[in-house]
């Protein structure tokens, strides 16, 4: 699948979205998809080889690699991206669903009838897998910030490592390759992923309160 068709497929969530969701597509396909794509993945290129020890010790440089880097953070970035676009599928699934009974209905009892009075609103089914697809997502964001958190101990990348580990001979000091422009990256999709939760959380927020409110206004008719 290439990006216009993912996009595509979450273009076609957009249009049931509020302006929370609108913003959100946009924060993860220009500020995070774009970015990664275009500029990230120059950056990290191939880290290891730019991960420089002062020792000749052969090994040391491997494994001190592998100890500070356990997971890379670009590859890391790339399965939240995946994990984190994930759930809007299940949106467009249920749009799916919805449309092909749709279609059934019409074909059994004429054009006119309808079984849903406007498949473009969120009722019933679409707004609680809609809901739930937000949950998800905020939850996966967390996760992931999480992750990176904790396998790194903070979202800080230095210049300089001292490694002891086997075989190192002693404490030697690894140099990290470009480690401004990582810096700034990962300080740029950590804020950019911050800002999606932000975004989710308003809509979540904001769907319920209209859900709400329409309940209030239904109880006063009646």
């Amino acid at each position: 699948m290439d990006w216009k068709t993912f996009q595509a497929l979450l273009s076609g969530v957009n249009k049931y979205s509020t302006a929370f969701g609108r913003v959100w597509l946009s924060v993860v396909f220009v500020f995070r998809v774009m970015v990664y794509v275009v500029a990230a993945e120059r950056v990290w290129g191939d880290e290891q080889k730019d991960f420089d020890c002062n020792t000749k010790q052969p090994g040391c440089a491997n494994v001190c690699y592998d100890y500070f880097f356990p997971i890379s953070h670009i590859r890391l970035w790339a399965l939240q991206l995946i994990f984190v676009t994930c759930p809007s599928f299940l949106v467009v699934m249920h749009v799916a669903y919805r449309d092909e009974r749709e279609r059934k209905y019409r074909a059994k009892h004429g054009d006119e009838s309808k079984l849903y009075n406007n498949t473009a609103k969120k009722h019933g089914g679409l707004w609680w897998t809609y809901l739930l697809s937000l949950f998800v997502k905020t939850g996966i964001e967390v996760a992931f910030l999480y992750i990176l958190h904790l396998v790194y101990d903070s979202f800080y990348l230095p210049r300089l490592v001292k490694c002891e580990v086997a075989p190192c001979p002693n404490q030697v000091d690894c140099y990290i390759g470009h480690p401004t422009e990582k810096k700034v990256f990962t300080y740029f999709m950590v804020g950019a992923s911050a800002l999606c939760i932000v975004l989710n959380i308003c809509e979540i927020i904001y769907l319920i309160s209209k859900r709400i409110a329409r309940c209030a206004n239904k109880h006063r008719r009646h």
